[in-house]
């Protein structure tokens, strides 16, 4: 599957949960942790339980719910067992080690639901052992989250994020070294549209495959920045075809407009050719125009 944009929306406004299908993100989690009150858990849990089970969602997409942590066992006893809804993965806040998200699995195994984990790293402690969450069975992909990071770190935001490139380049690699997606921060400025396709464009460079969005109107932008462009497209599908090419005539070493194409090359173009193919499964027809960055 493809996770280009995954979108929270906040358990306890079960108005915008019942519209965020609408907006076209790949994953979609309705979050009972950050955006809910303490208060207001039991109130968001219930919600989310009757959006979960009322709602369309396009088949197509991942639905997943973001939980407390702290009190997963009452989350799942309202999700899975009170609620006949369709969840597709639990997000863990916070996640520090191997073991929560093995603990998380084990509790939904327990109640019926054993969907994958998707671990949110966002202390200095996660971000240490981001190698081992990303290992964990359970672990389907790991997330950045700077703002949570930042605060942990006592560490000052800034719009160049120095003060987090570091973990977030540790996340990906350990992602890419665990063979699960790797999905980066949040941007906060949702009103900010060039900011977030700067960033976006960033985080794609430095190999993360999708970004958290905060806003509906942030998942086009999102989803158009990890869409292969044309000219990305059609330069696979001619290193692909070259690659065949040269296999049927035993060459090892063959070139492309002039450049030499090895392994890596191949890889790369071979996982081109594969987003773009589950992007248009998603409903994106159409690649980025080739001038768009």
């Amino acid at each position: 599957m493809v996770r280009r944009s995954i979108l929270f929306s906040p358990g306890d406004r079960p108005e915008l949960m019942r519209k965020a299908p609408a907006a076209g993100a790949d994953t979609i989690v309705f979050d009972l942790e950050d955006a809910v009150a303490p208060a207001r858990k039991a109130e968001a849990r219930a919600a989310v339980r009757d959006v979960l089970a009322e709602a369309e969602f396009d088949p197509d997409a991942e639905v997943g719910v973001r939980v407390t942590g702290t009190d997963t066992y009452r989350d799942l006893a309202v999700l899975a067992d009170e609620g006949p809804g369709r969840f597709d993965a639990m997000m863990l806040p916070k996640a520090e080690s191997a073991d929560e998200v093995d603990h998380l699995a084990n509790q939904l195994r327990e109640h019926g639901s054993p969907v994958p984990v998707l671990a949110l790293v966002e202390t200095a402690r996660g971000v240490l052992n981001a190698a081992e969450i990303a290992d964990a069975d359970a672990t389907d992909a790991l997330l950045f989250g700077a703002e949570d990071l930042s605060a942990d770190m006592g560490a000052t935001r800034t719009a160049e994020g120095t003060e987090v490139l570091y973990a977030r380049e540790k996340v990906v690699v350990a992602a890419a070294a665990a063979g699960v997606d790797a999905i980066d921060t949040v941007f906060t400025d949702f009103g900010d549209t060039d900011g977030l396709r700067d960033e976006t464009a960033f985080a794609r460079g430095l190999g993360y495959d999708g970004k958290m969005a905060i806003h509906p109107a942030q998942v086009p932008v999102i989803n158009g920045a990890f869409t292969p462009d044309c000219d990305d497209l059609a330069w696979a599908e001619e290193v692909l075809a070259a690659r065949d090419e040269a296999a049927a005539e035993d060459r090892g070493v063959f070139q492309v407009d002039g450049e030499m194409i090895d392994a890596p090359l191949i890889a790369q173009a071979e996982r081109i050719v594969e987003y773009a193919r589950l992007a248009s499964e998603r409903g994106d027809d159409e690649s980025r125009d080739g001038n768009e960055s």
